[in-house]
């Protein structure tokens, strides 16, 4: 079923189902045949930033005037009255020439056809028809546009239910492909995006769909692409703006993530542990041989010990002994000594 822009279609039931219906009460007969209408979409148009027709009127009604003063002059000139058929005259082929004088905006094509077939794509600017034999089938709208689509609840690779929406910007190239080549563009694009969606999404896992959007950008994109380059459309991107999870699935990854992140941190101390016991080996292997270095090293870290902390160390005078070969022997005696 196509779906116009100014048009609502309505879904005809057989007659047993209407007979049964008028049966029912005027409320509920009312409902049940909401449910069954089409609703046009609003126009993605912002209210202040819609192209005004304020100068295109007026031009026609300008051109409405001339033509029929013309005429009236014409008659004047060759028969020095006016009457009714002079003034009949004048207001067809003033309608004729308002009706072949047409303006179309910087962003629109127009298609026209001659005698139902397609005869070129007009605009922008002023442009003319033949009265009656050519017709304006469709002004299209050669602006980037944006649809936004979703799939609720499709099942990935790996039978998780998703939520996913995600927004489409795309426009028209070709006007005559996408009058001529399919009934209505604009719904078809956001149907083909939604069917892709749901592809894209039935092939992978939830952990890849969660993870690699800009890989699920491209994949869309392509399919895309293809599907719609004959209608005269060209994909300029598509976007994954969220992705739902169920709430029983969100629990379970963050416990997963926070597992796999003390599994790492775990691993990193572990790195860190044996470097510092290799470390410590080599620096047991130079200590073995200079009992010297050992010492300063003992020395060294009670200083820093003193240090950091501020405190006091007090130190036994039987401790100088064991800087015997380090200290000379003034130092040693005034050790003693205190």
């Amino acid at each position: 079923m196509g779906i116009g822009k100014d048009n609502v279609y309505a879904a005809g039931f057989s007659a047993g189902q209407a007979a049964a219906r008028s049966c029912e009460g005027g409320p509920s007969r009312a409902r049940r045949k909401q449910r069954f209408q089409v609703v046009p979409e609003a126009s993605t148009e912002v209210m202040g930033e819609r192209a005004s027709n304020a100068g295109v009127v007026l031009f026609s009604a300008v051109i409405f005037l001339v033509a029929f003063c013309a005429v009236i002059g014409a008659f004047w000139v060759a028969t020095a009255q006016v009457g009714v058929a002079s003034l009949l005259s004048a207001l067809v082929v003033a309608l004729l020439v308002m009706s072949s004088v047409h303006i179309a905006q910087q962003w629109e094509k127009v298609v026209v056809l001659r005698f139902g077939k397609f005869n070129r794509v007009s605009g922008p600017g002023l442009f003319w028809t033949m009265p009656i034999i050519e017709q304006n089938t469709m002004r299209v709208d050669g602006r980037v546009r944006a649809t936004s689509f979703g799939a609720e609840e499709t099942l990935t690779a790996d039978l998780v239910p998703l939520d996913v929406n995600a927004v489409l910007f795309w426009m028209v190239w070709d006007a005559k492909a996408a009058c001529t080549e399919v009934g209505d563009f604009t719904r078809t694009v956001e149907l083909a995006a939604q069917t892709a969606l749901r592809d894209a999404i039935g092939r992978a896992g939830v952990a890849e769909v969660a993870i690699r959007r800009e890989q699920l950008d491209r994949e869309l994109k392509r399919i895309l692409e293809e599907k719609v380059a004959p209608w005269g459309i060209t994909i300029l991107s598509v976007e994954v703006r969220d992705i739902l999870l169920p709430k029983e699935l969100q629990e379970v990854m963050s416990l997963e993530a926070q597992a796999e992140q003390r599994k790492k941190a775990r691993i990193i101390l572990m790195e860190a542990e044996q470097d510092i016991c290799e470390m410590m080996d080599d620096m047991g292997d130079s200590y073995a041989k200079n009992d010297a270095a050992l010492r300063l090293r003992a020395m060294h870290l009670l200083y820093e010990s003193v240090r950091e902390t501020g405190g006091t160390v007090v130190v036994p005078s039987s401790f100088s002994e064991g800087f015997g070969d380090v200290l000379g022997d003034g130092v040693k005696d005034a050790m003693k000594d205190k």
